[in-house]
């Protein structure tokens, strides 16, 4: 390994997301496509991983190219209304053909455990059943769909224990009626149902799709779950993304946390979007995933983390944990899918009516983003709401940062009293004042 340092530093990176989703159930839904491209092998290995995190993971595949092989092979044409498979007694035993196939697949994949391989040792087990039940979806605007069902309920008694036990739980686009029938489903409706039924924290979708754009041609990376409304409503997405994005919107509205729609064509692109801020793909959250907020006690180790490498080379003013607990109603944070990625405080000096924003750190793996911009304007409104006219910030590396911001060169002397007495010569420290 070239550098350890980099590969140490990433690896705790990645922790505070390791702590948050353990023990967590992550439903990862992939199409037929991912299979053909030959993708199946490396997914299995991520998700493999995932397992080994303690994240409990059900699988859903769907089948769309190989029940149009099927169809092919038997010469049977596909029929659709509205995006949707008008399924037949013989297009049914196609997507019966299909699924079966893509089982065995699935689970020879999770079987890999030559050494060298990142699935050494793995010892998975992949287990699917009749766990969903399903009812036909009738007739649509005239057209009979005949045995196109969408789910009526997932066996959340029985996939639970399961996955409380190590297992992968894996289901097929199929679902069964108490009468004893088979019903040809959507990837996407089994996997919303699921995700929903056993309380998922996260709904992942591997796509075929491209990552989504706006009408403006700017990549989506975020968005509420209204957001996203608002943006299946324009029109501007083709019908493929779109149909993910409308069931990513059902799941949210429904309460799960998070749902992603990731393109499969990126390398590893499931760890990208779970273990980076930015992620790979478009993130959908039933409100928005960043929190900007005043902090609470809960949050002084996320502090601790973000200022201690800037306590270490003198950039910022040693403090210890007991100070910011002390302290901890003076900060703000800012928090992104639970994890810490900025923060600052401010000290009031109510006679002089002016405010000291200090300690403002943003994580160094996503500066240039703005977020040091959105903590300064949320310091300056506390600072207004409070009543300050004046703001000011003792720095000694980051003055052009305040400067293109409104701040202006001042003294000690322009200091609060109080503030003055506890100047640091030795520091020797730039003052640098904003009227708010």
């Amino acid at each position: 390994m070239e550098n350890p340092n980099e590969f140490v530093e990433w690896l705790r990176s990645v922790a505070p997301y390791i702590h948050a989703f353990r023990g967590k159930t992550f439903v990862v839904a992939f199409p037929g496509e991912l299979v053909t491209a030959g993708a199946l092998p490396v997914l299995a290995q991520d998700l493999s991983l995932l397992h080994a995190l303690g994240i409990k993971v059900v699988i859903v595949h769907g089948s769309r190219p190989q029940v149009e092989e099927q169809l092919a092979l038997r010469n049977v044409e596909a029929r659709f209304h509205n995006g949707l498979r008008i399924t037949d007694i013989a297009a049914l035993e196609c997507a019966k053909e299909a699924a079966g196939e893509l089982r065995l697949d699935i689970e020879a994949a999770f079987s890999q455990g030559l050494p060298n391989t990142p699935m050494a040792h793995a010892a998975i087990r992949i287990i699917s059943g009749n766990f969903v039940t399903a009812r036909p979806l009738g007739v649509i605007d005239g057209a009979d769909l005949q045995l196109t069902g969408v789910v009526r309920k997932i066996d959340y008694d029985t996939i639970h224990p399961i996955l409380n036990a190590g297992g992968l739980v894996l289901l097929s686009p199929l679902g069964f009626s108490p009468t004893g029938e088979a019903f040809n489903l959507t990837m996407e409706d089994v996997a919303v149902a699921a995700a929903i039924s056993l309380r998922a924290e996260k709904l992942i979708f591997i796509s075929e799709t491209p990552l989504m754009k706006d009408a403006g041609d700017t990549e989506i990376r975020e968005l509420s779950s209204h957001q996203a409304q608002a943006v299946l409503d324009s029109g501007c997405l083709p019908a493929d993304s779109a149909f993910y994005l409308q069931h990513a919107i059902k799941a949210c509205n429904a309460g799960v946390p998070r749902a992603h729609v990731v393109p499969f064509a990126t390398d590893g692109s499931v760890l990208l979007e779970l273990f980076t801020h930015d992620g790979v793909g478009t993130m959908i959250s039933y409100e928005n995933l960043e929190s900007l907020r005043e902090a609470t006690i809960e949050d002084v180790g996320g502090i601790l983390k973000l200022i201690e490498p800037l306590e270490a080379d003198g950039t910022l003013v040693k403090r210890g944990r007991e100070l910011i607990e002390r302290e901890i109603h003076y900060f703000s944070v800012i928090e992104h899918d639970g994890v810490i990625f900025g923060c600052a405080a401010l000290y009031p000096f109510p006679s002089e009516r002016m405010a000291e924003m200090a300690c403002l750190t943003v994580n160094p793996e996503v500066q240039a983003q703005g977020d040091g911009e959105r903590i300064l304007k949320h310091m300056e409104s506390r600072a207004r709401a409070a009543g300050f006219n004046k703001l000011f910030v003792l720095t000694t590396r980051t003055s052009h940062w305040f400067l293109r911001r409104g701040f202006v060169h001042a003294t000690v002397d322009d200091l609060p009293k109080d503030r003055q007495h506890m100047y640091n010569w030795q520091r020797k420290s730039l003052v640098l004042i904003k009227t708010l």
